[in-house]
């Protein structure tokens, strides 16, 4: 089916519905190197106005990547829910965006219409609001999950400590880890992104940080971030798994290039869900997602990259995760080429995962190539923050000194924490307290007043 749009003397045709979404899409480089993107800012408002206009319910009708060659586009169509849809499916996507940003609607009607929403639906909808549409809508939206701890509670920020190594030393490891702990950070998780894929490596880190987890009886969940097959091999081994890993994408090309199906990571799920390590619940899955990651695989069809990267939010949303992580700058400026168009994508990724029921976080991070800077972070930190986002990224100084990228900081989640009166999960911010590492308000205490942990730490790190 075609769509038309007139502005003045010209008429603006399109295609098909995914070329109507490329075109309505706000500017970024990732769709200007696929060549989907409008061809001017007319052409863009052309876009949008038809978009405003089509039904939801033509989602349902017109696959964007057809259903027989596609394991997401089937997912999505298949775990459809007509009877959460019913509620809306009178909507054009214009009526769409004024519903969510009405004042009757609120946390329990987004929660209903969950189910009923395909990602597409979600993806048009984001592409007629303005970046403060997209905060005032998923702020309504809260998503709680729980394994040793709750997160995503009204209110509260956690954050992932992320203490990585460029050559996996444990001291080193461990050293960042006690590091962000004493600023009160790691509550998402403590999530390590190996330099190595070796198994040996891996399951020494595992046995590391739960080794700390049980000495100090710490309510949180670690995680050790490599290919979901590894992780599997660990568990089967006998490892301490927690969160159980893997990058996914939005199509079944895409995901082949992750060297993943539904299929393995469901074997996954179930492999984490044997292990019964969760205390306070049982969300286990952490999945990481970046827009561009479809379009660097050549598996992106035609389809606007930020369209790709919400249908990743169905897969991810399929296996009840405890987290998923837009890492919304690493790719590259060639997808996302400065801090506006990093800006608006985060927001984009918070908004649609949110309104399919996805515990979205962010690492809000570039590269050094990229036409952005540590400003342009703090802006979007304090947005997402807003925002209600689930969890940030702490690392120290904001720098990765493995993977060689900037992110934030724990002093970030201070600023943010402290500007916005967000609380960390209540049941780690019960534990800081009672090891005199924060007060009762969930301020930090000065260092020689953080006894518990330090005193304990020289022998624990094997630095006696």
């Amino acid at each position: 089916m075609s769509y038309t749009e007139t502005i003045g003397s010209r008429t603006y045709r399109f295609a098909d519905l995914k070329t109507l979404m490329a075109k309505a899409s706000p500017q970024r480089s990732g769709d200007q190197l696929a060549g989907v993107a409008a061809a001017s800012e007319e052409e863009r408002v052309a876009a949008k106005m038809a978009l405003a206009q089509v039904p939801l319910r033509t989602f349902l009708n017109e696959a964007l990547i057809p259903y027989e060659s596609d394991e997401v586009t089937r997912l999505v169509i298949d775990d459809h829910s007509p009877r959460a849809f019913a509620e809306i499916s009178h909507l054009t996507v214009g009526d769409f965006r004024n519903w969510l940003l009405s004042s009757t609607t609120d946390a329990d009607a987004l929660t209903r219409i969950a189910a009923g929403l395909t990602p597409e639906m979600v993806a048009a909808v984001s592409k007629l609001m303005r970046n403060q549409d997209l905060i005032a809508a998923a702020r309504k939206r809260p998503v709680i999950t729980r394994f040793r701890n709750t997160v995503g509670l009204p209110g509260h920020m956690s954050v992932r400590l992320q203490p990585n190594h460029p050559t996996d030393d444990v001291k080193g490891i461990a050293a960042s880890m006690l590091d962000g702990l004493m600023y009160g950070c790691g509550d998402a998780m403590i999530g390590i992104n190996p330099a190595s894929d070796n198994l040996a490596a891996i399951t020494r880190l595992l046995l590391m940080v739960d080794d700390f987890r049980q000495r100090y009886q710490v309510p949180t969940q670690s995680c050790v971030l490599t290919h979901v097959t590894n992780t599997i091999a660990a568990i089967e081994k006998g490892a301490p798994v927690d969160l159980v890993f893997q990058s996914i994408a939005g199509t079944e090309k895409a995901n082949a290039g992750f060297g993943i199906s539904l299929a393995l990571l469901q074997e996954a799920y179930e492999a984490g869900l044997s292990l019964k390590r969760g205390t306070v619940g049982n969300n286990l899955m952490y999945f990481e997602t970046g827009q561009g990651s479809a379009l660097s695989a050549d598996a992106h069809f035609g389809v606007d990259q930020q369209t790709c990267e919400v249908r990743a939010y169905a897969v991810a949303r399929k296996f009840n995760p405890f987290l998923v992580n837009t890492v919304v700058g690493f790719i590259g400026p060639e997808y996302l080429y400065d801090g506006k168009q990093i800006t608006r994508a985060g927001l984009e990724d918070h908004f649609c995962g949110k309104l399919l029921g996805v515990p979205m976080g962010c690492d809000i991070c570039y590269t050094n190539h990229a036409e952005a800077d540590q400003d342009d972070m703090d802006n979007l930190l304090t947005l997402l923050g807003v925002a209600g986002i689930n969890f940030i990224m702490g690392i120290p100084g904001a720098d990765d000194v493995m993977l060689n990228y900037q992110s934030t900081s724990f002093h970030d989640a201070l600023y943010v924490r402290e500007v916005l009166g967000l609380r960390r999960a209540p049941e780690f911010e019960e534990w800081l307290e009672s090891m005199q590492i924060t007060d009762a308000r969930g301020a930090l205490l000065s260092a020689s007043t953080q006894q518990p942990l330090l005193e304990g730490a020289p022998d624990w790190m094997g630095i006696a």
